[in-house]
């Protein structure tokens, strides 16, 4: 291990210069932050063990912060997930390798540390389209704040766009005599226009003409979906009203909010033909694997199929055929 000299910045001196460096190169805030949390961590485990300076962290150090996530438990009592412990350990190496790159070490040991294999879960669940319609029929129209609710979720479950997008839609983005939407600088930095149905149209039409005038009255913040002080909506209060309209307004025992309607439009679509690359640039999704999953999960055309060639199902079917009553009539006697 090589020795730190008095001149040698210390982790966290440069945890805080790779996050300027993450910012000059246009992540968002979010990302940078995450990225700081997790750095965070392993340095005030570090240090807690006198490891301060990069030139102390070996190989065998980073496998004690692995052995350490792997047995830590949050508030809650759980511990973390495999794909949370990936997180943190993918962190660690882009940082080691940014010091590399900088020449403030000789050789990265983080490239060296093996992995947990990544989950790949299936999304929670979804809403069949007879759930999404029981829960925007149940929305109470009548009321301004009502009407507006309903054409968020009819944006929504539409477009699949994410909330944080929804949340910052700006009267200008929504082309409503194309139907369309863009996105600006969604996951990832990059902008991207989605579709939106006629149906989804007409509700924001109403919503402009009905109820956004009286919620800008006083202040117009230009984002389209606005709160009572003209404000656009930040992602707690999409997800209460959400999840409110799911489990209060239309009593659907049903776990999410806003990703609910993303994960069930895609399904949906897919479901009835969609193209997985289609689904791919409306989601915007940067790998296919990724909206792949849904694949998994719509299985409306597999139980067609299952149906159809199953040995059980095609002896049920046989079975209820000749079960039927004739057409023939026999002669009386």
């Amino acid at each position: 291990m090589l020795s730190p000299t008095m001149s040698s910045p210390t982790l966290s001196q440069l945890r805080l210069r790779y996050l300027e460096h993450l910012q000059s190169l246009g992540r968002s805030p979010r990302t940078c932050e995450s990225y700081g949390e997790r750095l965070q961590s392993f340095i005030v485990w570090s240090e807690l063990r006198g490891v301060s300076y990069p030139a102390q962290v070996s190989l065998t150090v980073l496998e004690g912060y692995q052995r350490y996530l792997g047995q830590y438990r949050k508030a809650d009592g759980h511990v973390l997930s495999t794909n949370s412990q990936r997180d943190r350990l993918n962190s660690l190496k882009a940082w080691f390798r940014w010091l590399l790159q900088r020449h403030i070490i000789l050789y990265s040991p983080a490239e060296a540390l093996v992995l947990p294999k990544e989950v790949r879960r299936l999304p929670m669940g979804v809403l069949s389209d007879s759930e999404t319609e029981q829960v925007m029929s149940a929305i109470d129209c009548e009321q301004p704040l009502g009407l507006r609710n309903r054409a968020i979720l009819e944006t929504f479950w539409s477009s699949g766009i994410r909330r944080k997008e929804l949340s910052l839609l700006r009267l200008e983005d929504v082309d409503l005599s194309r139907g369309a939407l863009r996105v600006h600088q969604g996951k990832g930095g990059k902008d991207r226009v989605v579709p939106l149905g006629e149906r989804a149209v007409s509700w924001i039409q109403r919503y402009l003409k009905e109820v956004r005038p009286s919620l800008a009255v006083r202040f117009d913040s230009g984002y389209l979906f606005l709160t009572l002080h003209g404000n656009n909506l930040k992602r707690a209060t999409l997800t209460e009203i959400v999840g409110r309209s799911i489990r209060e307004t239309a009593k659907l025992k049903k776990a999410g909010a806003c990703h609910l309607f993303r994960h069930s439009m895609a399904t949906q679509m897919l479901e009835n033909g969609a193209d997985t690359r289609h689904i791919q640039a409306i989601l915007g999704h940067e790998k296919l694997d990724t909206t792949q999953i849904y694949t998994r999960v719509a299985i409306g055309h597999l139980q067609k199929v299952h149906a159809q060639t199953h040995p059980a199902s095609r002896k049920s079917v046989a079975k209820s055929l000749s079960a039927e009553p004739s057409d023939k009539t026999e002669d009386p006697q």
